[in-house]
């Protein structure tokens, strides 16, 4: 066989099956049937070139043939067996609208053609009037005889036989291939009368062939001969080449051969040109490429008569589908369309050992060079071969062999072959320029994806190595980290506390797509692993790329004027999505519960402080000058307002009613050493400017006061910075977050504190010590506690930041400032509790949660906190 394959493309069907489940059958005169293993038959016409029609089943179809006159088409599908007429297509595809020649006709086969209600039916074939099934019943193969009277639709066709044969395994999984069915006739018998002389030879061809009569005789018997019996040949998924011959009545169904592996193909082929239409030799193919070729052998043991031989063989598979002509098997292993030369080249030279003849009749297969191959029907043979094959991808494609003669080289080959093997080998180039294009772009879409997975791997080791062993490590020095600012806006005469959050990418790998910024929020004082969904506000950003040295800033409403609900805790993460990234591949991981992960980055604290609306110093020099002249009204005011309220027993209830500046005030206070601040806060001066001036010593109270209200630990900015260059005194007149007035005052003060030397000698003595000290005053103990607590931690990032002293004494000053904090962020917590109580009315006096509000104020109070 010389040349190339010539592969014409007819339909792109666009359904896509395996080699179990398609199949492409000749029909009706040109017509085409094609089934995918779906509902659907498709009805594609030759002549046409396109497709007319799709027959809709109740389930999905098994398998099909065709009656021998053509008029009758048998489906085999899950609820049983269906006969549809031409007849009946005809008159719905011309009953269709006008518009039904641009696309095919829709035709959805009733119940009233169901002629056999059996489930489960494999394979079909068609005998003159009986139709035989085959299924799998438990541990058994049945093969079921059924007559058809004369050839047309019935309600229900009437069972003859039903044979059965053991399974040679027990299980056969569900995707098991159909069994392969043909009927075979001797040479020397008449066809049946049912049979019209056309229909005879179309026996060879549709699943019926014609078998020298020694051989017939050799393989099924003499009774089944001399009765002239057709017999049924069926290779089986468990490997077993069985047949029944179908007279004289009490034939049973036996074993033939084994191949051992899923059967694939039976069929017949001519071995040698002896008689036209005489079949030499049996051929049937397993799935893992054992081809067994089933012959007459002359001269059998020690001289004696013919035999019947049986000659095995393994090709390269495995084998999805098959076909025989005359001499040649064809068969698809998926990758490659394989031609395997069947015929003995040597008739003459009959005095050669079986040796040789055997090696003669099984060559090796040529590559015919047509991939993903997964069916093929029967092929025609004129001045060349043609197949009809159907490709994995839903491809209907007619592909012509070239005409191989051994005489080729010697004879003068004309003008029109030559051009014919032109466009054969452009096809064929053409055909592998486009398998090389789709797999380069394949290959190039999965480095991508690889590329993309490595950045990911290593963005997930960085963060989780940051947070395991770089916990202790300030926020500035992580890779990947957000830092935040606070800022009040005013919208439709609603004021509301924004967080501008941002993310800064400082490692060296890039944020690609897939990639979330996710932002949860939630009271101090409540944990998200507790429960309490209602309590945690969650926002997600997506983002396309974030390269390395680049930020990305998002905005978030953080609380509305009015709400007390601080401190809140910021808590920031990464999720990445593989479901951007690899589709729907990523739902089908192994293990895998969902598609996304979360990578922790760092989280943010937003206190009382974060949240002030401070006062310009203009108003408040003005609040301050109008208050001076009306000093003796105000205090008037402020005595019979403070006994209105003590004679209603309302007291002060924690500040959540109306905001009045003349009520009761309470105030809290921390005092810090001067020393201590000069040393940190000009540390931190000459840290971020070095040409820049030291702090003077007469400005340490303005200079804390405006670090306060600047800059909070964490990564949390305030956006009012801009005030604290025109404070001309260190008194900040602001309003909190729940609406009261508040003021913050810093100043320098002398304190005595016993010093205590451990050495040779055990000395106490007093010493005077500068100190400055911030007090807090509101009519709100909510206020009061919050500012509190937002002082303690900036004081504890202070000490922090404080140049080395003894280690006693640094252990000393941390131990009591993280009581403090504890003790102030229970506070906060009563007071949460206090407020969620009385807003929601759950058993709680106005009595009650005056008396707990003042017990808070209390333990505050006495309970001063002092930092050397």
């Amino acid at each position: 066989m010389e040349g190339r394959c010539a592969v014409e493309t007819w339909a792109e069907l666009g359904f896509s099956g395996t080699s179990c489940t398609t199949k492409v059958k000749f029909g009706f005169g040109t017509d085409v049937f094609l089934c995918s293993g779906s509902d659907e038959v498709y009805v594609f016409s030759t002549q046409e070139r396109k497709l007319t029609a799709v027959l809709q089943f109740s389930g999905p179809v098994s398998d099909l043939v065709e009656s021998h006159d053509k008029q009758l088409l048998y489906v085999a599908c899950g609820s049983g067996v269906y006969c549809v007429s031409l007849q009946f297509l005809q008159s719905r595809a011309h009953s269709s609208p006008a518009n039904a020649s641009s696309s095919p006709t829709e035709l959805k086969i009733p119940s009233e053609f169901l002629v056999v209600p059996e489930e489960g039916v494999l394979s079909l074939l068609l005998v003159g009037s009986l139709l035989l099934t085959v299924s799998q019943r438990d541990a058994s193969w049945m093969l079921t005889l059924y007559n058809s009277p004369n050839q047309s639709e019935s309600s229900s066709y009437e069972m003859l036989s039903s044979f059965s044969l053991p399974l040679v395994s027990g299980v056969v999984h569900a995707g098991m291939r159909r069994p392969a069915l043909i009927c075979v006739h001797s040479s020397d018998t008449t066809p049946p009368s049912s049979y019209s002389t056309s229909s005879s030879e179309a026996m060879l061809t549709n699943g019926h062939v014609r078998l020298e009569p020694v051989l017939f005789k050799l393989l099924f018997g003499i009774d089944a001969a001399l009765a002239k019996s057709p017999v049924i040949l069926c290779g089986l998924p468990d490997g077993c080449l069985c047949f029944l011959p179908l007279r004289p009545p009490g034939s049973r169904l036996r074993v033939l051969h084994s191949l051992e592996q899923p059967v694939v193909f039976v069929g017949a082929s001519v071995v040698m040109e002896t008689g036209p239409g005489h079949a030499q030799c049996l051929v049937a193919v397993g799935e893992l490429g054992r081809v067994v070729l089933i012959k007459t052998d002359k001269g059998g043991p020690e001289g004696g008569g013919n035999i019947a031989g049986f000659i095995e063989r393994c090709v390269p598979g495995p084998v999805m589908c098959g076909c025989v002509d005359t001499n040649c098997l064809y068969y698809s292993t998926g990758s490659d369309l394989l031609g395997l030369d069947l015929s003995e080249r040597s008739s003459g030279r009959e005095g050669q050992e079986r040796v040789e003849e055997t090696g003669a009749a099984l060559q090796s297969p040529i590559s015919l060079n047509v991939c993903r191959v997964i069916a093929l029907a029967e092929p025609t043979c004129n001045t060349e071969v043609q197949l009809l094959g159907l490709s994995a991808s839903g491809q209907l494609q007619r592909i012509t062999l070239p005409v191989g003669r051994e005489d080729a080289r010697l004879s003068k080959v004309p003008s029109t072959h030559v051009g014919r093997s032109i466009r054969d080998i452009l096809s064929a180039i053409g055909d592998v320029c486009d398998r090389a294009s789709a797999l380069k772009i394949a290959i190039k879409s999965k480095n991508q994806i690889l590329r993309h997975l490595n950045q990911v791997l290593n963005i997930s080791f960085l963060l989780i190595a940051s947070t395991n062993s770089e916990e202790h490590l300030p926020i500035q020095e992580k890779p990947i980290r957000c830092h935040a600012m606070t800022k009040w806006s005013r919208l439709l005469q609603k004021d509301s506390l924004n967080l501008t959050c941002v993310l800064d990418n400082s490692s060296p790998y890039v944020l690609e797509r897939g990639w979330t910024l996710s932002i949860t929020v939630f009271p101090l004082s409540y944990s998200p692993s507790a429960g309490g969904g209602g309590s945690t506000t969650n926002f997600s950003f997506p983002f396309p790329n974030l390269h390395p040295g680049e930020t990305l800033e998002v905005s978030l409403p953080l609380a509305a004027a009015g709400d007390a609900t601080f401190p809140m805790t910021v808590s920031c993460s990464l999720i990445f999505s593989l479901s951007s990234l690899l589709g729907e591949e990523a739902a089908n991981l192994p293990g895998s519960q969902s598609s996304c992960f979360s990578l922790p980055l760092n989280t943010l604290t937003v206190d009382w402080l974060h949240a002030l609306q401070v006062n310009s110093p203009t108003a408040t020099h003005k609040k301050a000058t109008s208050q001076s002249n009306n000093t003796t009204a105000d205090t008037i005011q402020a005595f019979v307002s403070s006994r209105r309220m003590r004679c209603s027993g309302r007291g002060e209830g924690g500040g959540e009613g109306a905001s009045n500046p003349e009520r009761e005030q309470y105030s809290a206070s921390v005092r810090v050493s001067s020393e201590l601040l000069r040393d940190t806060l000009v540390l931190k001066s000459s840290d971020l400017d070095p040409q820049g001036p030291k702090l003077a010593p007469q400005n340490v109270s303005l200079s804390l006061l405006e670090w306060l209200l600047s800059e909070g630990p964490g990564g949390v900015k305030t956006g009012h910075q801009g005030d604290k260059i025109a404070l001309s005194s260190s008194v900040v007149h602001a309003r909190g977050p729940n609406g009261h007035t508040v003021k913050l005052t810093a100043k320098e003060m002398s304190a005595f504190v016993l010093q205590v030397n451990v050495g040779e000698e055990s000395v106490g003595k007093e010493e005077s010590l500068t100190t400055v000290e911030v007090q807090v005053e509101s009519s709100s103990i909510a206020a009061v506690c919050g500012l509190h607590h937002a002082v303690l931690r900036r004081v504890q990032t202070l000490l922090q930041r404080a140049p080395e002293r003894a280690a006693c004494t640094q252990r000393v000053q941390s131990l009591g400032l993280r009581q403090a904090l504890q003790r102030a962020e229970h506070l906060l917590q009563q007071i949460q509790q206090c407020r969620v109580s009385g807003a929601f009315g759950v058993g709680v006096s106005t009595g009650q949660m005056t008396r707990s509000l003042l017990s808070v104020y209390r333990e505050l109070r006495e309970n001063p906190f002092f930092i050397i």
